[in-house]
């Protein structure tokens, strides 16, 4: 079985549901409180250990309780710890959540640990990264970590998929070369100044990438599907219709599938269809990591 090699961060995340989002100076009172493991990172690589992938984890979480339940809880998933680095001078990343009555989320993150995951430790791995088939990148972590990642696995001539979330501007030179972008609608449109909203932007935006270097783009639209564009191809992929309870993660959910089914070697159109009906079926359920499903579930 194939390696997947996840860079990214780990948080404990404090939801709230509520009917709706307070505005600003507001007070409103909500209803049931649950703790979730999450984190882009550790989110995504429980998705993809839970479809079925060979999974190691490179992150960073704070020598406290939120920490150690973290890493009992990978290795619950059968994910390799063992680069995972705990600091004992940082608190563990934390998220707060806010979960309407539609299922939308509003996130507050303070990431902790997470900003100790130093380029250092990507060279400590490196022998791990040669003999992954994918390594999978985030953004909750420094930004130059995640370039000296980017150029890591270029140099040992890897797939590196980035997933440019949270939405942020980001270099071009940093993206040339990668095998693999995610971003949705919102991160699309900061990275290329193109407002996505349906299949016909998303292709524009998709084109911007394309020169930037990328090989492959996918944008993920919600509900709508993701639409796939190379040089030499693109599609729009449905989602299953569902009915959403939390969409926290996803996003994640999404990036972790498309590991697995890329680790092994599905073509683009199962690939992404086996994403989303991942993350539709995740979306049904409370919680980051929780909300996960399992191979057989799909």
């Amino acid at each position: 079985m194939n390696r997947i090699v996840v860079i990214g961060s780990s948080n404990t995340d404090m939801v709230v549901k509520t009917s709706r989002f307070p505005r600003p100076g507001e007070t409103i009172i909500g209803g049931e409180f649950f703790l979730f493991p999450g984190g882009k990172g550790a989110n995504q690589a429980v998705a993809a250990a839970r479809l079925g992938g060979r999974v190691a984890l490179i992150c960073s979480v704070g020598e406290d309780l939120f920490g150690h339940q973290a890493i009992e809880g990978f290795d619950r998933e059968g994910i390799d710890t063992a680069w995972i680095r705990p600091c004992p001078q940082t608190a563990s990343g934390v998220a707060l959540i806010t979960v309407n009555a539609g299922g939308e989320n509003s996130i507050v993150v303070a990431p902790g640990a997470n900003l100790d995951l130093a380029p250092g430790m990507i060279d400590q791995a490196q022998q791990l990264i040669a003999e992954a088939d994918c390594i999978l990148i985030q953004l909750e972590i420094p930004l130059e970590t995640v370039a000296h990642a980017i150029e890591t696995g270029r140099r040992l001539k890897r797939k590196i998929i980035l997933n440019p979330a949270p939405a942020r501007e980001l270099p071009m030179e940093l993206l040339n070369g990668l095998f693999l972008i995610t971003p949705n609608e919102t991160e699309a449109e900061i990275l290329t100044g193109i407002k996505v909203t349906e299949e016909k932007s998303a292709g524009r935006a998709a084109d911007v990438l394309l020169k930037a270097g990328i090989k492959n783009v996918i944008v993920t639209l919600g509900s709508k599907g993701a639409y796939y564009k190379s040089c030499n191809e693109s599609s729009l992929t449905g989602a299953p219709v569902v009915v959403p309870v939390d969409t926290t993660a996803a996003g994640d959910v999404f990036n972790g599938a498309i590991a697995v089914a890329l680790s092994e070697s599905m073509g683009w159109h199962d690939a992404i269809s086996f994403a989303c009906k991942a993350a539709s079926l995740s979306v049904t359920r409370m919680g980051a990591q929780s909300s996960a499903p399992f191979r057989n579930e799909l």
